[in-house]
């Protein structure tokens, strides 16, 4: 649809949806980021901040969408929103397990792994829906997005199923991750308040489509490991669509944004 032919109404629907793909990728980028050093080996280090960095590239070009549309500064969406406006998904704001990262980190690269390969896998099956969006700019963001989600979905993919293949200590590890990720994974389809909006104006599939579609794209690798299908919560207990969030955002965008507003005029 032509910007300067949209209803109020589908401009809202729009906008919100933007912020629901923008606030996803903007605080996993984050918690990609807080990995620099700290992988198993420097192969992955280099990986994931180079996947961390495209994924932040993603979260901007959604904001800018916004931007377009009247939303605000691109800048001052990404980092001067308060907790309470953000619309990411539950996942993407967890910690990556105890300590700091400049202090005593002990993150869990089991946990990593999954979330990241359960996300991109989700973010996949959203990209090639957004592809056909009735929005024009998402749809071509989509398209750009989506040759690049190829290489991270692959690179996540081949770690879960080394790590599957493992050790017994590593099942065990992924199998405890898997059920920390699962356990979060209720809003992650969802787009809370918004979803008849949404979904009538033909911006992206419906959340139970998107759904089946993951589920059915990762099953068969799972039964190829002897992993039983997760049941996904059939809902949420904070839907960060709504709003709702855990201390581990605020905690997030104090550290991600303290460099943007000690100085804001700063290019991002």
């Amino acid at each position: 649809m032509n910007d300067s032919v949209m209803s109020p109404e589908y401009t809202d629907a729009v906008k919100n949806l933007l912020f629901q793909l923008a606030d996803d990728d903007f605080m996993y980028s984050f918690r990609g980021s807080e990995w620099l050093g700290l992988a198993p080996h420097i192969e992955a280090d280099i990986a994931y901040s180079s996947i961390s960095q495209d994924t932040m590239g993603h979260a901007a070009m959604y904001y800018t969408l916004l931007e377009n549309l009247g939303a605000g500064n691109a800048d001052d969406l990404a980092h001067s929103r308060p907790a309470s406006d953000r619309r990411n998904s539950i996942l993407t704001e967890r910690v990556n397990g105890s300590g700091y990262y400049l202090e005593t980190p002990h993150y869990d690269w089991a946990y990593a792994v999954t979330r990241s390969y359960f996300y991109t896998q989700a973010k996949k099956v959203k990209i090639d829906s957004l592809c056909e969006s009735s929005y024009k700019p998402l749809a071509e963001v989509a398209v750009k997005v989506r040759m690049e989600l190829y290489y991270h979905r692959l690179h996540w993919e081949t770690w879960f199923k080394q790590l599957m293949s493992s050790t017994d200590v590593a099942k065990k590890k992924m199998n405890e991750a898997i059920a920390l990720v699962v356990a979060d994974f209720g809003d992650v389809f969802s787009y809370g308040t918004q979803k008849e909006a949404i979904e009538s104006n033909g911006l992206i599939g419906s959340e139970e489509a998107l759904q089946e579609k993951w589920k059915m794209n990762i099953e068969p690798l799972l039964t190829s490991l002897q992993v039983q299908m997760p049941k996904i919560p059939d809902q949420p207990v904070k839907n960060g669509r709504n709003g709702e969030h855990t201390n581990d955002l605020e905690e997030g965008l104090t550290t991600l944004s303290e460099v943007y507003k000690f100085e804001s005029a700063a290019v991002w």
